[in-house]
């Protein structure tokens, strides 16, 4: 019986046969911490007894969520993570680098390994074709210490796009669409696992898009086989030496199949307060929007500006509504500015926020008002994700976001393209 992508990553790093259902110790080939999560975790990992890192130049900390510090507490925090990193010998990015998934993917992942994070957004690696999931500060703490972890290998859905994209359909509009289909607990414990024609054409900023994603459909991770958008990927970030051809077998077993053309998308929006709440960009036009926010993990690569700023060229943003920009890593920025889009979004209205997770999370660089709706290009608009569970988060791709920054309220993007 052939194996999935999930089934044969986890076998060859766990020197098993393994098969969806098993349970396997796997060597982990990366691990990571962000500021939010981090201090539990290396609590735990005091608590634990053990001492030592097992593969320190493999374990990476981030302060990107809470960056620059808002308040005394936190600043602690980015303390706790500087001093364990300085003792430890792991890998630092300090205030201003950029988003832990970001980084993650430009600068450490490649095919084929087991990657963990504290944080669900893990998720994102997939698109390179690792097996990268979160788990909690608990178990990744034990990761650190031992460099290997235990895993249920998961069931696999089969998600087939065929033909291509229309103007103004992005790869978000895809994951919501996906997401609204399957519901946000439809793939609980599931790998999902990308393929067609519209996959085969997608950039690596789509893959890491839809990637990111996929843990709102409750997947324990998100799959692409890897080709050579991934080996060019890997080779403009010094890495192609470690790019290997990874494909589930052609008589892997699935548990579902969903098959989607992608010519048949519009763009897509999520409503609160939850990401499988989802309706077309068009029904919701009239709905006013007092902010928008274009970056996260989700949408804030080159790519995505490039997009936002395209729509934004020449035109202002609605005298009622404000833009914040946060580019998602600092190479992200300083490409972007090389590039042009900086200055057409500052010239549009836009307020450019430092590289990392700004107002995603709620805890500071935008929190919204109460009653306020946003724009966001993130990849969750639970009640209270912006810091006020008063407001609403409308989830939507670049293109959305932009178009809406113009005029105020939710609009289809095809309008402005």
């Amino acid at each position: 019986m052939g194996k999935t992508l999930a089934e044969k990553i986890l076998s060859e790093n766990s020197g098993s046969d393994a098969h969806a259902g098993d349970i396997i110790i796997a060597r982990v080939d990366l691990a990571f911490l962000q500021d939010g999560t981090g201090p539990l975790a290396l609590r735990q990992f005091e608590e634990s007894g053990l001492e030592q890192v097992a593969n320190p130049e493999r374990v990476v900390l981030f302060l990107d969520h809470a960056a620059p510090s808002p308040s005394p507490e936190l600043a602690n925090d980015h303390i706790t993570l500087r001093q364990f990193a300085r003792k430890s010998g792991a890998q630092l990015y300090d205030v201003g680098e950029g988003v832990c998934h970001q980084v993650v993917v430009e600068s450490h992942a490649n095919p084929g390994e087991v990657i963990i994070g504290a944080d669900s957004h893990t998720v994102t690696a997939g698109a390179l074709g690792a097996f990268a999931t979160g788990m909690g500060s608990t178990d990744v703490a034990i990761a650190i210490a031992l460099g290997r972890t235990w895993l249920r290998v998961p069931e696999s859905f089969k998600v087939v796009v065929s033909g291509g994209f229309a103007k103004g359909v992005y790869a978000k509009d895809l994951a919501l669409h996906l997401i609204g289909r399957l519901g946000a607990d439809g793939a609980t414990y599931k790998s999902l696992e990308f393929s067609g024609e519209a996959i085969s054409n997608m950039s690596m900023a789509g893959r890491f898009t839809l990637a990111n994603m996929a843990v709102e459909a409750g997947a324990k991770t998100g799959l692409f086989p890897t080709d050579e958008v991934t080996r060019t990927y890997l080779e403009s970030r010094g890495r192609g030496a470690l790019f290997r051809a990874l494909r589930p077998d052609p008589d892997a077993e699935y548990e579902r199949a969903i098959a989607i053309d992608a010519s048949s998308l519009e763009p897509t929006v999520s409503k609160p307060h939850a990401v499988d709440n989802i309706a077309l960009a068009r029904e919701l036009m009239g709905t006013k929007i007092a902010q928008v926010f274009i970056g996260t993990c989700t949408n804030g690569r080159l790519d995505d500006l490039a997009v936002a700023a395209a729509i934004l060229s020449g035109k202002r943003c609605h005298p009622k509504t404000r833009l914040l920009v946060a580019p998602a890593s600092r190479e992200v920025l300083r490409e972007a500015i090389g590039a042009g889009y900086i200055q057409t979004l500052l010239e549009a209205g836009a307020v450019l926020l430092p590289p990392g997770c700004g107002p995603c999370v709620g805890v500071h660089q935008g929190v919204l008002g109460g009653g306020e709706a946003c724009l966001s290009t993130a990849n969750r608009n639970f009640r209270g994700r912006m810091g006020n569970p008063e407001a609403f988060i409308y989830l939507g791709s670049p293109a959305t976001a932009a178009a809406s920054a113009i005029a105020g309220e939710i609009t289809d993007p095809r309008e402005f393209i």
